[in-house]
Order: C-alpha cells, then sequence, then structure tokens
C-alpha cells in the first residue's frame, strides 16, 4: 500500500544546542553544564557536554549531511546561556548572536526550514541559585525577555518557534522522579513548576506576537504527548488514567491550545493543599496567548492502574503518583536498551485526540525515534551501520500517523529524534538515535542505512 503524505510535508529530524554544540566560547553554565562539573560519575562513561556532536563547529559539514538524506526541515534550540550575557538585561553575546545567524543562515542555504525552540532543559544555573529557578515568577520574566530578544534578531529568517521542549520532564526530572538537576522530590513545588511554565510559554508568546520580525511568522510548543491507557475500563482504573492524563498531558496541552488548565485539576490542587500561587491577571494571559502550532514528541505510552498500595504521604509529601500507579501490560513490545514499551498505534490515537478535542490545530510529530546501545556491532563491510529496527520503527509509527491524516488530522511533518547521534543527558551517549553515527573520539560522522532509507520516503513524500 502506498502511504503518501500532504503536500509540502517537513521530512527531517530535531536536536537541541545542550546536546549537540558543545560548550566552546560558551560563558554560562546550564543545570546539566553545572552538574556534570560537580558530578561527572553521574553520566554514563563520565561523558558531559563538552563537546556533543561539535555542532558549534562543523555546523556546515551537518547541516549538509542532513540536506543530503532528504532533510526539507530541522529543528535545534538556542542555548539560553550561550546567548546572553546578562541575564537580568537580556545583553547578548556577540560570539553567539554570529553563530547562530551564520547557522540559521546556513539552514536556509541547504533549503531546509529552521525550527528554532528557545529551551530544552538548559536552564542558567546562575538562576537556579539565585531565585530558585522555574520557582519563580521572576524567572519568567527574564525568559519573556531572553524570548523577545531572539525573535528582534533571527525573526526575520525563522519563521517557526517553539517556546518549551517537553516542559513536563522539566517538572518530572527536577522535582518528581530525579533525573534533571537539582533532583529533588517536592510535589508541591512541581505543582507551582508547572504552572509557571506555561506562565512562561504565554509571555514568550506575547512577546512574538508584539515584535516587528514575527508578523508573517508562527510559534508554538513542543509537548511529549504519553497518552494514559488505563488497565481496564474499571471505574476506578479510568479515574487512575484520567488524572495521569490531566497532569502528564493536558496540564500543558489545554493551556497551550485552548487556553485554560484541565477542569478538575486546581480542585484536586486545592483539596490537596498543593494548589499554585497565580493571578487572573496571568489566567488572561495564559487565555490570550494561545500557539498557532504544536509539536508532538511520541516515544511510548503510559499504562496506569489503580493504586493498589497505600500512598505514603509522610515519606515524600504530595506526589501524583497518589492518584495512579504505573502498570506493565502483558506481552507487550518493547526496546530493550530502554524499556520502553513500543506501541505504534498512539500515534494515531494522537492525531484523533488533537482532531477531535484540540481544535485540529496544525502540528507535527517533532520527535519520534528508537535509542539503542551498542549499535556499532550492527556494521557492514563498508563500515556502514545497519538500523533495520529504527527503519522498522519508524514505517510502523508512519503508518499510524498517515491513518490519522487520512481521518482528518491536521498533521504537517514528521522529525526524528535525532539527526546526528547526541549527547543525552545522563545517558550521554550510551543510547544511539541519529540517521547518523557519530564516533565519539574521532568525531567522524557516518550515514547509517536509515539515513538512506529516509531520503527514499521523503524524495517520494511518503513510501
Amino acid at each position: 500500500m502506498k502511504h503518501e503524505f500532504p503536500q509540502d510535508f517537513w521530512w527531517g529530524a530535531a536536536t537541541s544546542g545542550p546536546q549537540s554544540e558543545g560548550r566552546f566560547n560558551k560563558k554560562h553554565r546550564s543545570v546539566f553544564d553545572y552538574w556534570y562539573d560537580i558530578e561527572p560519575e553521574a553520566f554514563f562513561d563520565r561523558v558531559g557536554p563538552n563537546v556533543a556532536s561539535n555542532f558549534y563547529n562543523s555546523f556546515r559539514e551537518d547541516l549538509k549531511m542532513m540536506k543530503s538524506i532528504g532533510f526539507n526541515s530541522f529543528r535545534t534550540s538556542i542555548q539560553w546561556t550561550r546567548l546572553i550575557k546578562d541575564f537580568e538585561t537580556a545583553e547578548v553575546e556577540a560570539d553567539a548572536v554570529r553563530f547562530y545567524n551564520e547557522m540559521i543562515d546556513e539552514c536556509i542555504a541547504n533549503g531546509m526550514i529552521p525550527v528554532i525552540n528557545l529551551h530544552h532543559f538548559d536552564l542558567p544555573i546562575e538562576l537556579y541559585e539565585k531565585y530558585g529557578g522555574w520557582e519563580s515568577k521572576h524567572v519568567v520574566e527574564l525568559f519573556a525577555k531572553y524570548s523577545r530578544v531572539c525573535f528582534d534578531l533571527f525573526g526575520d529568517r525563522v519563521k517557526h518557534w517553539t517556546t518549551f521542549n517537553e516542559p513536563i520532564v522539566i517538572v518530572q526530572g527536577e522535582y518528581i522522579n530525579q533525573f534533571h538537576y537539582p533532583n529533588l522530590i517536592d510535589g508541591k513545588k512541581a505543582v507551582q513548576v508547572s504552572y509557571n511554565l506555561n506562565l512562561a510559554s504565554a509571555k514568550s508568546i506575547e512577546q512574538f506576537r508584539l515584535s516587528e520580525n514575527s508578523k508573517d511568522g508562527k510559534i508554538g510548543i513542543v509537548l511529549n504527548l504519553t497518552p494514559a491507557y488505563p488497565r481496564s475500563n474499571s471505574k476506578e482504573d479510568l479515574a487512575a488514567s484520567d488524572f495521569a492524563n490531566k497532569f502528564h498531558n493536558r496540564m500543558f496541552l489545554d493551556p497551550a491550545v485552548l487556553g485554560y488548565f484541565p477542569e478538575g485539576l486546581a480542585e484536586i490542587f486545592i483539596k490537596d493543599g498543593v494548589m499554585w500561587q497565580y493571578t487572573e491577571e496571568e489566567l488572561e494571559l495564559i487565555k490570550n496567548n494561545t500557539i498557532d502550532f504544536l509539536g508532538v514528541n511520541f516515544y511510548q505510552p503510559l499504562r496506569v492502574k489503580a493504586v493498589e498500595h497505600e500512598f505514603d504521604e509522610s515519606k515524600n509529601g504530595w506526589l501524583p503518583d497518589k492518584y495512579y500507579e504505573y502498570y506493565e501490560m502483558p506481552g507487550r513490545r518493547v526496546n530493550p536498551h530502554k524499556n520502553w514499551e513500543i506501541y505504534p498505534e498512539a500515534m494515531y490515537d494522537i492525531a484523533i485526540n488533537i482532531r477531535d478535542n484540540y481544535k485540529n490545530i496544525p502540528w507535527y510529530v517533532s520527535e519520534n525515534g528508537m535509542g539503542v546501545y551498542g549499535e556499532e556491532k550492527f556494521k557492514d563491510e563498508n563500515g556502514m551501520i545497519l538500523d533495520d529496527y529504527r527503519i522498522e520503527f519508524v514505517t510502523e509509527h508512519l503508518e499510524f500517523l498517515h491513518k490519522g491524516i487520512q481521518e482528518g488530522s491536521n498533521c504537517f511533518g514528521y522529525h526524528l529524534w535525532t539527526p546526528i547521534d547526541c549527547w543525552s543527558w545522563m545517558n550521554a551517549y550510551r543510547n544511539r538515535y541519529g540517521f547518523i553515527s557519530l564516533d565519539l573520539a574521532t568525531q567522524i560522522k557516518t550515514i547509517k542505512k536509515s539515513g538512506y532509507w529516509f531520503k527514499a520516503v521523503s524524495e517520494n513524500n511518503g513510501f
């Protein structure tokens, strides 16, 4: 069967500044730079973000290589810690302005649409130490100021912006599950940070609409949607999945698209004594600054069931786990390198959910992919990585995405995570995701079998 995609469909991949650029000429440290400096052993093989995939130095060759495998679009991010010299005044670093200008120009020269994100887990450590980071509404104001500088500097050429990548992961990693610095367990702070990130996104959008450069541009947000499927149709399991969906998906999706938080969520937070601090003016600002398009990262579903073990609030205080437990579906398919469930059917469910419940807003798959450990084992005699498993993974997800598009969901693109194997937080280079492999020792980059396959998909606008 021929799967043909809409005209002008985006084919490409996504990375981020902190995961690709390296720390060359960067004056400030992000929370991850700082964490690596103080605790390198927390990162796989003690590999940090200092070099990453050397994009700061090799962006010209890298972008040409991406174009050679069929990309017509490419997402990366600007690093707040690279661009801004003084966080209070938003004065800029000249070298960073040069680098981002040259990189954006090179992207366009290669016939690729640059999609630029403003925040990819890389909060400046100074703003955490001074104000508590996203716990502070002052940091929200500073982010809006930084956003405006980006729009004014680069918005004449960048016509697709996103405010945040996976804001719920900031909440989970920093305040619940301890996989982002400062590794706290504090549900009350997690709830406030969730609100502040929504507010920061809305303020950034407000600045976008005020910038002269943005008149013909569009702005969105990138959310990792993990549909929360209940174990059964029992009342208890359905209630568990309803709360999990509200907390992990809708707490950012609803305000971004609809302008308000999901019904019933604030009532639960009030009842439990963890409600965020807000003003009516802020809610109005969120309502009036919704997105133009949505980026959806999808890797795995969330499967939940009713709580079966008594939740002990005396141990860690309030946590969202009070309302659901994770459930491992029997017979599930798994990527053994991450222990993540492979469930491409969710791509269709996401498409239909956006169509029916979120104004059928224009959206694209901003990340999807498969991390594999030890890929160098799968080389042919010419040294090319034979990643047929990645081709199969992407094909299955595209098939279900295509079905959603056929049924009216307004999806305009597909980006893999990631173009070139990139540095991935605590995992560093343990799992590889790219169409292009990176030899860490030599920085030599080689196209994998999946890259050549993707070129054909892009050229045929389908498969």
